[in-house]
């Protein structure tokens, strides 16, 4: 049987390079060939769903409050942006972008594909209509900011 040493410095640089490797392929993976006619063109995808937290009180009221998650976004100043929001908890969530003539309807168990781009730098609000106030259980608000 045949011992093999190898070096600390040999399992690190592997170590590193794995690490590369993973990293470049989730890049890789993370933007969607959308084709625009007979144009196809590479664009930066962001991926939202919409969530549902329930909890009871100590005197037996059961509470919930429904949110977009993630709840803030980045987004680059001047570059078109895809938004994937996929519905997983509320029958539907219709929603604007206040500031902005966006706009759109998320519903459970579906995707819904918004194609953005903000050329002004500042904060975004992503507004559950249906859920805007704490008495509709919300706030159901996403902040988009763009830089």
């Amino acid at each position: 049987m045949k011992l093999m040493i190898v070096k600390r410095k040999w399992l690190t640089i592997l170590a590193l390079a794995l690490a590369v490797g993973l990293v470049s392929w989730y890049v890789s993976n993370t933007d969607v060939q959308v084709t625009n006619g007979e144009q196809t063109q590479q664009k930066f995808v962001i991926n939202m769903v919409t969530g549902e937290f329930s909890s009871e009180t100590e005197d037996g009221k059961e509470i919930e409050s429904y949110r977009w998650d993630p709840g803030t976004v980045m987004i680059p100043k001047g570059k078109e942006v895809l938004l994937s929001i996929y519905g997983v908890n509320g029958k539907e969530h219709p929603f604007i972008i206040e500031g902005t003539h966006y706009k759109g309807t998320v519903k459970k168990g579906e995707e819904t594909l918004l194609s953005v781009q903000f050329d002004k730098a500042g904060i975004y609000r992503l507004i559950c209509k249906t859920h805007a106030r704490i008495e509709n259980n919300g706030p159901m608000i996403a902040y988009l900011i763009v830089d």
